[in-house]
């Protein structure tokens, strides 16, 4: 992570100098001002910004869009919370804010001086607002996200005059697998300008960036880096995640840098290419001293300490032993070599296929399609991964640095569809926001628009989207210019749609403009991968847990009808895990939910195995009560993230406790 632009700061009069030739000529004469900060310039003025005078109506977030957006990305935002707040304890009473932001400019979070805050809303420098370059013209947030480097933007060099008052720090935020995630910032008033500011916001986005990778990855096979051995298990090490075969896949933005990769290496490329050692090299001499440091002579450059950690999976024994006994690697059983990394294509889509012949059919087809004009229509029952299978298509295609934007139009009351899709301008109607809302089809420029439930749309505003389609325009409720739209389109629907036409609920010709391309996704009764699924879903809910269901309980899994399908299955194992003691490994009658006990008991029979049979119910409602109590406790006494924790709703939790004590107290 480089920091390229303008420290120490440009002179005032050759920002004034450079801004006179680009308002008065539309050019800039060569060296006036960085090539960075010129290249910023010129974006901002092909997304049509004016810099002086009002700007256009630029997008902000309502209360609904606001809380999916934190949704989305909890696990970014709980990991930068405590960040930020060390960040504000650096910078308090200087005027400043410290702000984060999603990979497409929404500002997802903000503390600092109150006093300052008041003046930074007053240009949309709060949460909803976007400030990505094609709507704020350039600032640090906008231009850190788009040229992938941090960067400091300060008083007149930002495009817009009005935002000509702040000075702003970015970094962008960097997932292990290398996926943008967003950018810190710190924005202040431009006369407390400090230097020092573009490294706290650096430092700040590596101690994200390391916490999210400990997140991921930190079961596994990990390897520290560092120029120096004293910089090992610091905020400047590099981190480099392993495959038990040897397989890169996950990095910070330290280790890309000192190995001199890029972020598409993370699961293309093997760690000897890189290192010179093969694993088995890595992880020679016993378990207990792989974490000493030692030296590493790269090919290209000069030494690199390094620390070999094997994570809590290694340290059990099993890879370890095999990597250093076996003579000759054995055939792969069905699960390992699905959850092997390919040398070739391995993305969100890939991992979809977990050996199942029609969801691999499914994903086979899919990736025929993706980066071209066809439209694709998943089918399914509700819950067999609709949602989850249209994120791993825009992950995957080329439109994946792009905005996934996901409108359920069977959740949305009718009189709000068309201003939650189309957007308004201020003032259209009664309630509406003064600065307008772009609506959802404009947010999905250059990215994913996915219609979830499209057959439940009310036939007025099939019309709309249909004329959508043709155009490629989309025209605001309240009047104004067509406003160009480019995005890739997948709709999913629960209904059978030749049905809905046939019977007057859905127009044929919006049938066919969504149907280029249709994937029927197998329900969960019918797959052949549950087994992995389980797995998988486990490793997920409780990394470096190694949890495993008794066996009796995967075959009555296996032998249910999961109604739920999917989403049923999570749900499940949520809980489970949430019942699970410390100490166990192995998840168990007990810790299901009573309902789907009894219907496992019933399916069990006659036949089922004394040793292994259910416990009494009050048995497993003692059980749940202490699983909530626990949750509250864990919590502070706060309901919704005692809610959460459990994997259910606020409500759900309520009717529990109130059930639970009243049957308990019997």
């Amino acid at each position: 992570m480089q920091a390229r632009p303008t420290t120490p700061r440009l002179a005032p009069e050759r920002v004034r100098e450079a801004r006179r030739q680009w308002l008065e000529q539309g050019s800039l004469a060569p060296g006036l001002i960085p090539p960075e900060l010129a290249r910023s310039w010129d974006r901002s003025r092909e997304h049509g910004l004016q810099p002086l005078g009002r700007m256009p109506g630029a997008p902000h977030a309502s209360g609904p869009q606001l809380a999916r957006a934190l949704e989305e990305r909890r696990a970014l935002v709980s990991h930068a919370r405590p960040v930020m707040a060390f960040l504000n304890e650096q910078i308090q009473h200087s005027d400043s804010l410290v702000i984060l932001s999603d990979p497409q400019g929404m500002l997802l979070h903000a503390l600092g001086d109150d006093g300052f805050a008041d003046r930074a809303a007053r240009v949309a420098l709060r949460p909803g607002a976007i400030w990505s370059e094609q709507w704020r013209g350039t600032n640090a947030i906008g231009t850190a996200l788009a040229d992938g480097s941090p960067v400091v933007v300060h008083g007149a060099e930002h495009y817009l005059d009005r935002n000509a008052f702040l000075t702003c720090a970015a970094a962008p935020i960097v997932d292990p697998g290398g996926a943008l995630l967003g950018a810190l910032d710190i924005s202040g008033d431009r006369r407390g300008y400090h230097r020092h500011t573009l490294g706290l916001v650096r430092s700040g986005a590596r101690m994200i960036e390391h916490q999210l990778f400990e997140a991921r990855h930190g079961a596994g096979l990990r390897l520290r880096l560092h120029a120096q051995r004293e910089g090992l298990g610091t905020v400047t090490e590099g981190l480099l995640a392993l495959s038990e075969d040897g397989w890169i896949i996950g990095a910070n933005s330290v280790a890309l840098a000192l190995l001199g990769l890029s972020r598409t290496a993370i699961g293309a490329t093997r760690a000897e290419r890189v290192l010179g050692l093969g694993l088995e090299e890595l992880l020679g001499g016993p378990l207990a001293a792989l974490g000493t440091p030692r030296q590493l002579p790269l090919p290209q450059g000069g030494p690199l300490w390094m620390a070999v950690e094997p994570g809590r999976t290694l340290r059990h024994g099993v890879a370890a032993a095999a990597l250093r006994t076996a003579p000759a690697p054995a055939p792969a059983p069905a699960v390992e070599a699905a959850a092997r990394p390919a040398p070739v294509e391995r993305d969100a889509l890939a991992a979809l296929d977990s050996g199942d012949a029609a969801m691999a059919r499914a994903v086979g087809r899919a990736r025929r399609v993706l980066g071209k004009p066809i439209a694709l229509l998943l089918q399914g029952e509700s819950g067999v991964g609709k949602d989850v299978f249209a994120r791993a298509l825009h992950a995957a295609g080329p439109r994946g640095d792009g905005p996934f934007v996901a409108v359920n139009c069977a959740a949305m009351p009718e009189g709000l569809i068309e201003a939650e899709l189309f957007g308004y301008r201020g003032g259209a109607f009664t309630g509406a926001a003064r600065e307008g809302a772009p609506g959802r089809i404009r947010e999905a420029h250059g990215g994913t628009l996915f219609l979830d439930e499209i057959g439940d749309m009310p036939l007025s505003m099939q019309a709309r989207l249909l004329r959508v389609l043709q155009e490629r325009q989309v025209l605001p409720l309240g009047g104004g210019k067509p406003v160009a739209v480019d995005f890739a389109l997948v709709c999913a629907t629960h209904r059978q749609l030749r049905d809905e036409v046939a019977a007057g609920r859905f127009r044929e010709d919006l049938y066919y403009r969504l149907n280029g391309l249709a994937l029927q996704l197998p329900p969960l009764r019918e797959r052949s991968d549950l087994a992995l699924l389980v797995q998988r879903r486990l490793a997920e809910l409780a990394p470096g847990r190694a949890l495993a269901l008794e066996p009796a309980l995967m075959q009555a899994f296996a032998a249910y009808r999961w109604p739920g399908n999917l989403r049923q299955l999570d749900n499940v194992l949520r809980t489970a895990c949430a019942l699970l003691d410390e100490a166990e490994s192995l998840i168990d009658w007990a810790h299901l939910p009573d309902d789907l006990c009894d219907e496992l008991q019933a399916l069990q029979g006659a036949g089922a195995s004394a040793e292994r049979e259910p416990p009494p119910a009050a048995d497993l409602r003692r059980q749940a009560l202490r699983s909530v109590e626990a949750a509250l406790q864990d919590s502070g006494g706060n309901v919704s993230e005692a809610a959460r924790r459990l994997g259910i709703s606020r409500n759900t939790l309520y009717r529990k406790l109130r059930e639970l004590r009243t049957t308990s107290h019997h």
